[in-house]
């Protein structure tokens, strides 16, 4: 059987629904499973670095700057995704979380399309993002979305860098 049901995508923080306990799991859930996939395994929330932990805890001062969008499912939150705010026409996507149990719905896509929107609206010209070489899946959209691997800004071994011109 097939679900058709709609992805709404919210910018939060928003009205209605209220999203914030679902968008603390979805990053807590991004998190764990990343230190997992890095071989960094912690047990819960408290053993993350602080700075992860922080975004979990307090999203509001974590992306004060930022613009966060929640992807929702019959308003249960789904889905999540971070788009730093521009600097020299440039912006960075991040965090970019589906809930296991909605992969194939269309979420990230969902998600990464307003995240596209969200940034030619504020005047960027280019959108960036990281991602973990063994997140093939991730790449595979990525590139289908038009970003290019590009030469990488960021020192960690086994990162994959791309980007989008708008």
């Amino acid at each position: 059987m097939t679900d058709h049901r709609e992805v709404a995508v919210v910018r939060w923080p928003g009205q209605t629904p209220p999203v914030e306990d679902g968008l603390a799991a979805l990053l807590a859930a991004y998190h764990l499973q990343t230190e997992a996939e890095k071989g960094e395994s912690v047990a819960d929330v408290h053993g993350l670095p602080d700075r992860y932990r922080e975004e979990i805890t307090d999203p509001r001062t974590a992306f004060a700057d930022d613009v966060v969008l929640v992807a929702l499912l019959d308003d249960a939150a789904v889905g999540c995704l971070v788009v730093t705010s521009p600097y020299n026409g440039q912006s960075e996507i991040k965090r970019l979380w589906t809930a296991p149990k909605s992969r194939g719905r269309g979420v990230a896509s969902a998600l990464l399309g307003a995240a596209l929107a969200q940034a030619a609206e504020g005047g960027v010209h280019t959108v960036r993002l990281s991602v973990w070489e063994w997140r093939t899946g991730a790449i595979a959209l990525y590139e289908r979305l038009g970003f290019a691997v590009t030469q990488s800004w960021d020192e960690r071994e086994r990162l994959v860098c791309m980007q989008r011109s708008l």
